[in-house]
C-alpha cells in the first residue's frame, strides 16, 4: 500500500494542488492559453485575478501572474512532467539564466498537504511562496489553505505581508 505521505504514490482521491502562473512574454496570450489546457486536463479549476508585477531578480518586462487550484489524482512527479509539458508547449526555454523571461512558467506551489525536500532543501511547498506575485493570487483563491511548513493560512501570510498594503495593477484574462 502507497504510503499516503509519499506525494510520488498515486493519491487515493484527488488532491488539491494550488499552482502559479507566470509570464511576461506575451502573458496575457500565453497564460489565456494555459489556462485552457489546464481544463481541458483537470476539469474544473479556480483562478485567481491575474496581476501585473515587476521582474524579480533580474531587469526585464513585468510579468502578469496568476494562480490556479485544481484537483488531480496524478502523483506530484506527474503532474510536474505534465505542467513541463506544457510550458515546452507554449514556447519555455529553459537553456538561459534560471531568472530570466519567461513564455510562460507554472509551479506546484502546493500538493496538498506535502512538504517534499530535495537534498535537503523544501522544494514544496515552493519557497518562492516569499513573494508577493505568488502568494497574493494564492490568497485570492484559497485564503484559508494552511501552510503545513508554518501552519499558517494563506491569507494570514498575505496580511503578514509587507506588500500586503501595496496596490496590484489586475489584468484581464
Amino acid at each position: 500500500m502507497p504510503d499516503r505521505n509519499d506525494p510520488a504514490a498515486p493519491p487515493r482521491g484527488p488532491v488539491t494542488a494550488l499552482l502559479s502562473l507566470g509570464s511576461n512574454i506575451r502573458p496575457e496570450r500565453h497564460l489565456r492559453a494555459a489556462l485552457d489546457e489546464l481544463r481541458a486536463r483537470f476539469g474544473e479549476i479556480v483562478i485567481s485575478p491575474a496581476y501585473r508585477t515587476a521582474a524579480v531578480g533580474f531587469d526585464g518586462p513585468p510579468f502578469v501572474n496568476a494562480a490556479v487550484a485544481i484537483g488531480t489524482d496524478l502523483p506530484l512527479p506527474a503532474l510536474e512532467d505534465w505542467l513541463h509539458a506544457l510550458e515546452d508547449r507554449h514556447g519555455r526555454d529553459r537553456s538561459g539564466p534560471r531568472m530570466s523571461d519567461r513564455a510562460l512558467d507554472v509551479d506546484v506551489v502546493f500538493y496538498g498537504d506535502a512538504i517534499v525536500r530535495d537534498g535537503g532543501r523544501v522544494r514544496v511547498p515552493r519557497p518562492e511562496l516569499k513573494h508577493a506575485f505568488v502568494l497574493k493570487p494564492l490568497a485570492d483563491i484559497a485564503p484559508a489553505f494552511v501552510d503545513p511548513l508554518g501552519g499558517r493560512s494563506l491569507a494570514e501570510l498575505w496580511r503578514a505581508h509587507p506588500q500586503h498594503a501595496d496596490p496590484f495593477e489586475t489584468v484581464p484574462l
